[in-house]
């Protein structure tokens, strides 16, 4: 196929150039007298995007899942009490291992389109007086359905109940792209992945800890061996002291940390508050298309709409797969396909990463291209146009925002 593939998926994302060329680089040694001059500097702006003073943040070569891991085996035993929602492929994955780490799981099922369900965990959480429950898991943005669920709104309920849990935040599809305050939020394990808003290559997750968590991990004295996960690979405490000194335990994957280095760089030369208001933009633009051509959000609530990804419902009589491979077979464009209890129903499109309003453009006119393709009814550019309406109305606005800084 000549010409780009454009690529609207939730994840991997578009990599900007100053990313690859950073990591176009020499192998080095990773324990270079040196090194510790690159890698101090940069786990201290890591922070920045966390939004953490008090806490920590640990990059290890792996993915998301592994984050979710290390969060689970670092500061839990078998049996211990974890209180969880299921509304998506990724929060129900996550649950899933807990269970297969013989924790004992609370889950709430929800409706796949809704949240994190507040009031059910408050219910939860005022019923175990003998405080069982150690572990609170939000999904911050549950990529499969396009729902962003309110991690603040969760740690309220637990500081209003005075729980003693901790939170645990599944933030892969949102750090770095939209709101997330680990601090002020009060979050103790926050999961991200270097391939979504941090604009690298799959690699690296990378895992904020608060300063509770490790006090906890360090002086805890006894655990019970017959139930104690172990850390193994993503112990905390073990990574916490080598890091101090600007190494790794074991080898790091240094190619992709300078990439990050670059990654950070951006966000923080952008400044977080204007990341997050691009997506927003970005994601109304396409939720302005998805209204034009008569779809709907596969997100119950609009407060819960995702500013990284959305889920588009098709109408029953249409297969979404017929769209996705219309995209990538006729027009080179990856569309997000829909996962477990919405696949065939759902098409997605992701707007997170390195992303402007033109490129918002070409994925919205592939995805009409495929939709002709696939049979669905609805008026051809309709969707761009409005779009490109919301883009230009409300462009003197991001303007004057961007002179005011």
């Amino acid at each position: 196929m000549i010409g780009n593939r454009t690529l609207a998926v939730p994840g991997p994302t578009n990599m900007p150039f100053r990313i690859r060329q950073a990591m176009d680089v020499a192998l080095e040694d990773h324990r270079a007298p040196d090194l510790p001059d690159f890698t101090l500097p940069l786990f201290a702006d890591l922070k920045k995007v966390f939004r953490t003073e008090t806490g920590t943040v640990f990059v290890f070569p792996g993915s998301g899942t592994g984050g979710w891991e290390a969060a689970l085996r670092n500061t839990l035993s078998a049996g211990d009490g974890v209180l969880a929602s299921s509304f998506g492929q990724f929060s129900d994955l996550w649950v899933q291992m807990c269970r297969q780490l013989n924790l004992n799981v609370n889950c709430i099922d929800q409706e796949w389109g809704k949240a994190t369900p507040i009031d059910a965990y408050r219910d939860a959480l005022a019923a175990d007086k003998n405080h069982s429950i150690k572990a609170v898991l939000v999904c911050h943005n549950e990529t499969a359905t396009g729902v962003t669920s309110d991690v603040a709104a969760v740690r309220r309920v637990m500081d209003d109940l005075n729980h003693p849990a901790m939170l645990f935040v599944d933030g892969v599809s949102s750090i770095g792209s939209i709101e997330f305050n680990m601090d002020e939020w009060g979050v103790d394990v926050a999961v991200s992945g270097s391939q979504k808003g941090f604009m690298l290559p799959t690699g690296l997750v990378i895992v904020g800890v608060s300063e509770r968590v490790l006090y906890d991990i360090k002086n805890v004295s006894t655990r019970d061996a017959d139930t104690y996960l172990g850390c193994g690979y993503f112990d905390f405490h073990y990574m916490a002291e080598t890091n101090r000194t600007g190494y790794f335990p074991y080898t790091p994957a240094m190619t992709l940390m300078r990439g990050l280095r670059a990654s950070v760089d951006m966000l923080l030369e952008e400044g977080l508050d204007n990341v997050f208001a691009r997506h927003h933009r970005l994601a109304e633009g396409v939720r302005h298309a998805v209204s034009a051509w008569g779809l709907r959000n596969c997100a119950v609530d609009q407060a819960n709409f995702s500013d990284t990804v959305t889920a588009i419902l098709v109408n029953e009589d249409c297969d979404a797969n017929d769209v996705i491979k219309a995209a990538y077979h006729n027009y080179g464009v990856s569309l997000g396909g829909g996962l477990s209890k919405v696949a065939g129903k759902v098409f997605r499109i992701g707007h997170l990463g390195w992303l402007n309003e033109a490129m918002v453009l070409q994925m919205l006119g592939g995805a009409e291209m495929a939709m002709r393709d696939a049979g669905i009814q609805f008026d051809a550019g309709s969707g761009v146009g409005a779009a490109v309406t919301y883009f230009t109305d409300t462009h003197a606005e991001k303007s004057k925002l961007l002179a005011a800084e």
